[in-house]
């Protein structure tokens, strides 16, 4: 294993960082780097400005469009853009559905569907998750019943994250009884202007409605949407969730907040305080064996050989480091932390009262959100089983 960059990587670091600085904008960067409100103008205008240079679908074979990058490659571009200020990538569309489409798709689906997912044009939303069907996707009640040229679909998902934005969603749906659960699950994409969508949103602790219900009641879905065979749909979602492996860690994102952790320290007077310091140099020896795991699997794609199988493992340990720096920033911060004002989210709008400064106006927000981290993707618990299973047998 050789976890050093070649020549060859860092001068692709060098032209990744110079492109990302010179096109991402700054009123954009400003609000990342402060954890503020971020419209969906911000994150598609962004997503848009890389599907002009190619690099919205950076994960994508040539043959589909995509730069053809290497592991190593795509974990770099992600990194400078993390440092940068960034906003993630939305990656239902380009990281999600794009490979599942790659790859059970037909030639007229891949024509179809593909172009405006790499342009940005598209807004992908996930339907997995239902009420009662979380970790166990197996489960799935969402119903499609074929008719003639369509399928009629009832049923409901929930936790759709972004939902109220979408243009297209991606479903798994049940279409057929028989045998095991998993056996009569199909991949159907769904017009979310169709008729009988409704989008409920949740709101969340911190204010904001990042995740909806979506409703089906009787929605007409062209039977051409169907993605490969019917009731292979689970054998289609496995792949998608191949695609998440190293990405869930979000070890670029931790690295990135490490620095804002730093900042707040600072400016709050703590960074002085040997226990605190203490706290957060744990944190970074963590962030760093978090990354070099990362880089573990990363090492293993690019020398051919099989990728670990520690899914569970990134995810365990990069939701509780999300957790921990988001809590160390409220510790810094002390009663400056605890107000939240919803409007302080908005760029330029911190308030006149003591410690109101853009640092600390969205760490109670923060905190509130990243109680999510060890839930979805599959809890935690869940994940140790996984664990358990499959590295220690």
């Amino acid at each position: 294993m050789d976890l050093a960059f070649t020549p060859e990587e860092q001068a692709f670091r060098e032209e990744v960082r110079t492109w990302v600085q010179a096109n991402l904008p700054k009123e954009i960067s400003h609000k990342v780097h402060n954890a503020l409100r971020l419209t969906r103008d911000d994150m598609q205008g962004w997503a848009k400005i890389l599907g002009k240079k190619g690099w919205l679908a950076f994960g994508w074979p040539k043959e589909f469009g995509g730069p053809g990058w290497t592991a190593v490659q795509k974990h770099l571009f992600e990194e400078e853009c993390a440092l940068a200020g960034a906003p993630r990538i939305i990656p239902f569309g380009p990281v999600m559905v794009a490979p599942v489409i790659m790859a059970f798709g037909n030639a007229e689906q891949q024509k179809r569907f593909l172009p405006g997912i790499a342009s940005g044009e598209v807004w992908w939303s996930q339907g997995y998750s239902e009420p009662g069907s979380g970790s166990d996707l197996a489960s799935v009640k969402t119903r499609a019943e074929r008719v003639g040229d369509k399928y009629i679909v009832n049923g409901q998902k929930t936790w759709t994250t972004l939902g109220q934005h979408g243009d297209w969603m991606f479903n798994l749906v049940r279409t057929s009884t028989e045998g095991k659960p998993q056996t009569g699950i199909s991949f159907l994409l769904v017009d979310m202007k169709s008729k009988g969508v409704t989008v409920r949103p949740i709101k969340l602790l911190d204010g904001e409605c990042e995740v909806n219900e979506v409703f089906f009641d009787n929605v007409e879905v062209p039977a051409e949407n169907l993605i490969g065979e019917e009731n292979k749909g689970w054998t289609y979602a496995k792949h998608l969730l191949s695609h998440e492996r190293t990405n869930i860690a979000d070890v670029n994102r931790s690295k990135r907040e490490l620095e804002r952790l730093k900042r707040i320290a600072r400016a709050e007077g703590v960074w002085d305080d040997q226990r605190f310091r203490d706290q957060i140099a744990l944190l970074e020896v963590d962030i760093v064996a978090l990354e070099m795991l990362v880089l573990r699997v990363l090492s293993a794609e690019k020398s051919g050989k099989n990728s670990l199988d520690i899914a569970g493992l990134l995810k365990i340990k990069g939701s509780e480091i999300q957790q921990r720096y988001a809590e160390l920033m409220m510790l810094a911060a002390g009663p400056f932390a605890m107000p939240f004002i919803e409007e302080a989210m908005e760029a330029g709008w911190q308030g006149n009262f003591p410690g109101g400064v853009v640092a600390n106006a969205p760490l109670a927000s923060t905190y509130f959100n990243l109680r999510k981290t060890t839930i979805y993707g599959g809890s935690n618990e869940v994940q140790r089983n996984i664990v358990a299973q499959t590295v220690l047998g």
